[in-house]
């Protein structure tokens, strides 16, 4: 048991690292931005269109999305960054909710 704890801290530590270095690294967008971007909050025109779809509908992506981000004075190096930071956002959103769902079942299991 202390072994699967300790593999599963580790987990979360790299994915913590993870989250930190494309939020907060260096790089062409602002952490600001980059920030909103994971969060999939606080976006507004193109930007929103591109990254809302990103995170929850990747398929319905297009090459219209990205030079509507373009046209509105985004570049590519920092719309690279801001996809990346919402698919690791939507990523860490559904981690979260997968783990509290297994917590919960766990603890159903344990009361039952």
């Amino acid at each position: 048991m202390h072994h699967a704890v300790l593999a599963e801290d580790k987990k979360r530590a790299a994915y913590r690292a993870l989250q930190d270095r494309v939020v907060d690294g260096e790089g062409r967008a602002s952490p600001e931005q980059r920030a909103h971007a994971f969060s999939n909050v606080g976006l507004s025109g193109p930007l929103d269109s591109l990254l809302g779809k990103v995170a929850t509908r990747p398929a319905r992506v297009t090459d219209a999305d990205f030079a509507a981000a373009r046209a509105a004075g985004f570049s590519e190096d920092e719309l690279f960054e801001l996809v990346i930071c919402a698919a690791v956002g939507q990523s860490a959103r559904l981690y979260d909710a997968g783990l509290a769902a297994l917590a919960g079942a766990v603890a159903g299991e344990e009361d039952g």
